[in-house]
């Protein structure tokens, strides 16, 4: 990050009066607990609104987003500052390639970080997906499971699951609250699976859930925000849920040379290196010195003992 020309946040003047207003409340909010500098990762699968998300957030168009391009190819840091803060939302690439989710795209992803962050910190999580996603499979689960393995289970105490298309008419006669309840539940089973989160674990990992609507069609309130069907404006939402998981207490995820390299493959399976040298001495080498001892003495003794 160092010697990154960091521009004004001047698009929040974009935004209408009464969302402006929350969000420099927010900003507020963050620099009276001293924190200067917030770092959003934003991960996910392709095609599931992560950079049009971004753009939202920002309040322009910094990532590219086409009908033939619906993503980055490589991650972006887009950082903006005001008052004295910096925010950072960094965009990536979706983590499923052929069907399989791509150790290449996470090394890269990693890799990066080290360019932007290294020796600092991502403060939130942002997992992307798609509220009008039906069902939950086991490529969902294997998402979880990369990101938790790459970067630690802890990624997802700084986590907000953010779940897009949200501007949707639930389908078998469901109201917008059940669908909404159901799709939820399901994925946050299948984070708890994938990130092996188990029961004693579930209050300690609070993972909030944030609905976002990036599109023209989406309604607006009587102040001009976009809102959601259940009258919510979505953008002031997800930033204070952000905030929320900002000040939750837990650390962020430090970006150091041991998370951008991964596991050193030599030092796996080191601590078991005494209990195996331990198991051969008792159960292979004295057996062995007990047995040479006694031929020993057999052949040492005289012929007529």
């Amino acid at each position: 990050m160092a010697g990154q020309l960091i521009k004004e946040w001047s698009a929040i003047q974009q935004f209408p009066s009464a969302t402006q207003e929350k969000l420099v409340d927010l900003l507020g909010k963050l620099k009276n607990q001293n924190v200067n500098t917030l770092t959003i990762l934003v991960m996910g699968k392709g095609g599931v609104g992560k950079s049009s998300t971004v753009n939202s957030v920002i309040g322009e168009r910094v990532v590219t987003v086409s009908a033939f391009q619906s993503e980055t190819p490589r991650p972006v840091m887009v950082s903006r500052s005001r008052s004295g803060f910096t925010l950072n939302i960094i965009d990536t690439p979706g983590l499923v390639e052929g069907g399989y989710v791509s150790d290449q795209v996470l090394d890269t992803i990693k890799s990066s970080l080290g360019r932007f962050l290294l020796n600092k910190t991502v403060d939130v999580l942002l997992y992307v997906d798609r509220l009008d996603a039906y069902r939950v499979d086991n490529m969902d689960k294997q998402i979880v499971k990369a990101i938790s393995d790459s970067f630690g289970k802890e990624i997802w105490h700084k986590a907000v699951v953010v779940l897009t298309h949200a501007q949707l008419s639930p389908p078998d006669a469901l109201t917008y609250e059940e669908f909404f309840s159901k799709r939820w539940e399901s994925l946050l089973k299948c984070i708890r699976q994938g990130a092996r989160i188990n029961k004693n674990e579930a209050q300690q990992f609070a993972i909030p859930v944030a609905l976002v609507e990036n599109s023209g069609r989406c309604n607006k309130n009587e102040h001009d925000e976009k809102i959601l069907p259940m009258g919510t404006p979505w953008i002031p939402n997800l930033i204070h849920t952000i905030t929320d998981v900002t000040l939750n207490g837990k650390r962020g995820i430090l970006v150091d040379q041991k998370l951008i390299e991964g596991p050193n493959a030599n030092d796996r399976g080191k601590i078991y290196i005494p209990l195996i040298l331990a198991f051969q001495f008792l159960f292979i080498i004295k057996p062995i010195q007990k047995m040479i001892k006694a031929d020993v003495e057999r052949e040492n003794k005289p012929s007529w003992a």
